[in-house]
């Protein structure tokens, strides 16, 4: 079966999902009538609204939400601003949403969004106004039990702040403190939950530690590199400087660094933060990206964008494990190459999961009117996601597949007897 969508140009994150789908499909031998379902998407909002600039001219933009399956649960993802942004790719990062819900066991469906904008070229009043036209533009098609916007790529805990206020300024006065969870990956003081700004990295190191457990590795001393020092990059080698691992290359959009004695992750976290990249970092030597991908190394983590392990660099990478904290960042070849060489991949659906995981911990604890220790956060999320690691991790080993379509067959498996469950209104 062909995925019903026309996929334009080189292979893409959502041409890379379909062919992941259709062989977990096919080796579970999923319902006919159920993969048709699970193939679609159920909503696409495309949306184009003026915004006033600091000059006084108007620009348009073009934002999008997709809603790909709400069975178990409303949507739920993240919006992104990136140039790059457009219906196909947010239509693949809304499927992969379902499928980590699914994994984590958490009621949620997948959703996603996005505004086609570079946020750099804009002041933070232009960006506010973006931010609240867009959510006005998306209207009732957001909601707390219905769709549920979070941070991803150039968002954060701002942006969700700007959102919400936009979509409580159309509520009656006495119904807005129930809606306070229409959105997650809020700052704490505005209802947000400890522990949101470094869940996604922190599922990664769960991950990664619990690899390290099954095989007997000892992180302490271990080298690693990034890719994109972001939010979650940042955050997995914070996290990973406390194992005493040893972070000697850091790539993202402006270049990348390496140095074989190892640079300070938090050291690096505060000049990215203050100059946008890595590029010129005085204590580790520039190199290219094909370098960059070919460091000797034990542990490499892209958490930037997709689509950065191909067929072309996949032979060049020499690491034991790839902890994937961006979404589709290997492409299928890739992947079937890394797994000729035996290098062990926790797929982003999965080791990604942990921003999800605590924004429905946020979400709980805002309709319960609850706020919950960090302890309580950090607890309930390594249960969540390891509990989720062991199950992918046994579904690979039945039927004999990588990783990454294992974890396409849990989510699946679990969806196909919803479905058979409630059957579908006439």
């Amino acid at each position: 079966m062909k995925y019903p969508y026309e996929v334009i140009g080189k292979p893409n994150l959502y041409e890379n999902i379909a062919k992941c789908f259709n062989k977990a499909a096919d080796i579970i031998k999923l319902d006919p009538n159920i993969r048709k379902i699970l193939a679609k998407t159920t909503n696409e909002i495309i949306v184009n609204f003026p915004v006033k600039m600091d000059s006084g001219s108007i620009e348009v933009f073009t934002g999008y939400r997709v809603q790909h399956n709400n069975a178990l649960g409303p949507y739920k993802g993240g919006i992104r601003y990136h140039p790059d942004v457009d219906i196909n790719a947010v239509r693949a990062l809304a499927i992969l949403m379902t499928w980590k819900s699914v994994i984590t066991g958490i009621p949620f469906g997948g959703g996603k969004g996005g505004v086609q904008v570079d946020p750099s070229k804009y002041s933070m009043g232009e960006l506010e106004r973006i931010t609240r036209r867009f959510t006005y533009a998306l209207g009732q098609n957001i909601g707390p039990e219905y769709d549920i916007p979070a941070p991803d790529v150039n968002t954060n805990s701002q942006i969700m702040a700007w959102i919400l206020d936009t979509y409580l300024s159309g509520i009656q006065p006495q119904e807005r403190n129930r809606n306070v969870h229409v959105v997650t990956g809020k700052p704490v003081e505005s209802g947000g939950s400890l522990g949101r700004d470094k869940a996604t990295g922190q599922g990664v190191v769960y991950c990664i530690e619990q690899w390290a457990k099954d095989n007997k590795f000892n992180l302490n001393g271990a080298a690693y590199i990034v890719q994109g020092y972001g939010n979650v990059g940042s955050w997995v080698g914070k996290l990973m400087k406390q194992h005493g691992s040893r972070l000697i290359a850091v790539e993202d959009v402006t270049g990348a660094i390496y140095s074989p004695k190892g640079i300070d992750a938090d050291d690096i976290a505060a000049y990215v933060s203050k100059t946008g990249g890595v590029r010129n970092y005085s204590k580790a030597d520039e190199i290219d990206h094909d370098k960059f991908l070919s460091i000797d190394a034990d542990i490499f983590v892209p958490a930037a964008l997709g689509n950065q392990i191909t067929k072309e660099n996949a032979p060049d990478i020499n690491v034991k494990l790839i902890a994937e904290g961006a979404n589709g960042p290997t492409a299928p070849e890739g992947d079937e190459i890394l797994r000729q060489k035996k290098i062990d991949v926790i797929p982003d659906i999965l080791c990604n999961s942990g921003g999800v995981i605590v924004s429905y911990f946020e979400w709980l604890q805002n309709k319960r009117s609850e706020f919950w220790e960090l302890e309580e956060v950090d607890t309930k999320l390594y249960k969540k996601i390891i509990d989720a690691y062991h199950k992918v991790k046994e579904t690979a080993e039945k039927y004999k597949v990588n990783w990454r379509i294992g974890a396409y067959i849990v989510a699946l498996s679990r969806l196909e007897v919803v479905y058979k469950e409630r059957g579908i209104f006439p």
